[in-house]
């Protein structure tokens, strides 16, 4: 297949998890497709990153594109104009001229058998009547993350504008989904939902992978027994108030029975408010990006994801279980996943019960060492990113042959049509 992904970054520093998954499924794919790889880019990628996408690509085409910048007064003043737009403001900021143009010309040229649309972000530069089939590759029912931070909210102004960008991001998303020849969930509940909300006949799930190779405990770092350790781009809003929630509610409450725990915070672009924190409080670290997450699992008692927010599935959860970790996780930080309570991880929905959990997993060496190997065992037989990445084109090669049958029919249909045009009126008398 000759296969044109659509993006809205390159994806080195591989460094969240939409990236990863990316990554990974593009390298194997890569291997037996034909992979154009066209994506909007904001200038700040040096030559590097560019000549790594070639780990994952064969063609790389980059179209300017600058957003604003997070927290300036132009990005407040996007905000507050997106207020008369019908498109919500993650989608609106990635519209581009240049990137709708550029697609069509290279599918008009007659090289690209299957266009991909990697997350929602860049649908909308996907022209309506594009003459290839495309599909629509969505890492999350994007919606149902801004309805969960709406209801989370508490600040009454932000509430009713997360309200509004709640409703504009569903009614987007369910155009788009019906829009696209084919939509690929990354888990089987998104897939449901995708069916039953938005009317999607033609949607797929393919499993989230990890690579057990890399993910694998070295033995050469040095446990910290009271050590809770978290991984995620602090720049998506799920995880901002992920950490929020719990350095507020829930880490307070582990102090009071273990007083010498601490909290690392791993991964890209600290909101302000943290960093402060960490200031003050020594028991709270924040490390920013960092070029190897391993270590800091490594030296952790136990892997928390306390989502209250968020869609899809966590790769960082397939990371942990591959480290051997004891993982505690809000129901929603492990949805879409096919661990269970109790086995590959504990589950817990309320602060308190959230602190209980981490102060038992802390306190109890062997029970947080059951737990880390039954979920390495779980992970490492079934989620490799070989087998997802089969998955996926299986679904390219049928959402491709469904486009060629809707073609033949068509032609079928419409060619008596052309046919007695094409014929003189006969007079009858």
């Amino acid at each position: 297949m000759r296969i044109l992904w659509l993006k809205t970054e390159l994806l080195h520093p591989i460094d969240k998890g939409g990236k990863i998954r990316t990554y990974n499924m593009l390298k194997e794919l890569r291997r037996q497709h034909q992979i154009t790889y066209l994506t909007l880019d904001d200038g700040s990628a040096g030559d590097a990153e560019r000549h790594s996408a070639f780990e994952y690509c064969h063609e790389l085409v980059c179209v300017p594109h600058q957003p604003r910048e997070k927290f300036t007064t132009g990005f407040y003043l996007e905000l507050l104009l997106n207020l008369c737009s019908p498109l919500p403001y993650a989608i609106r900021k990635y519209q581009s001229a240049n990137m709708h143009d550029e697609l069509v010309k290279r599918v008009n040229a007659g090289g690209v058998d299957l266009v991909v649309c990697d997350f929602l972000a860049p649908a909308g530069n996907v022209d309506l009547k594009l003459r290839c089939p495309t599909l629509l590759f969505q890492h999350n029912v994007e919606a149902m993350i801004w309805k969960r931070h709406h209801q989370v909210q508490e600040n009454p102004v932000k509430k009713i504008y997360l309200w509004a960008q709640w409703l504009k991001m569903r009614a987007f998303e369910q155009k788009m989904c019906r829009r696209f020849d084919a939509v690929v969930a990354v888990s089987q509940e998104d897939c449901e939902q995708m069916q039953t909300e938005y009317g999607v006949d033609s949607v797929f799930a393919v499993p989230t992978g990890v690579d057990t190779n890399f993910f694998r405990p070295r033995g050469n770092q040095q446990p910290q027994p009271h050590n809770i350790v978290f991984t995620g781009s602090m720049d998506w809003l799920p995880n901002e108030d992920a950490i929020s929630y719990f350095t507020e509610q829930v880490l307070p409450r582990i102090k009071r029975e273990i007083p010498d725990v601490t909290l690392t915070v791993v991964g890209r672009n600290p909101y302000p408010s943290l960093l402060e924190l960490a200031r003050r409080d020594p028991s709270i670290i924040v490390t920013g990006r960092v070029d190897d997450v391993r270590p800091y699992m490594e030296r952790a008692a136990a892997y928390v994801v306390p989502l209250r927010i968020g869609g899809g599935t966590r790769l960082k959860i397939y990371e942990a279980m591959a480290m051997e970790k004891a993982i505690v996780s809000t129901t929603i930080g492990a949805e879409g996943l096919p661990v269970k309570d109790g086995l590959q991880l504990l589950l817990a929905d309320t602060a308190e019960s959230l602190a209980a959990t981490l102060i038992k997993v802390l306190e109890d060496k062997t029970l947080a060492r059951t737990l880390g190997a039954r979920a390495a065992d779980t992970v490492r037989q079934n989620f490799g990113w070989k087998n997802v990445a089969q998955s996926f084109a299986n679904i390219c090669e049928k959402t491709l042959a469904s486009a060629k049958r809707s073609s033949n029919e068509m032609c079928a249909r419409t060619a008596p049509l052309e046919q007695s045009k094409s014929e003189p009126l006969v007079e009858t008398r």
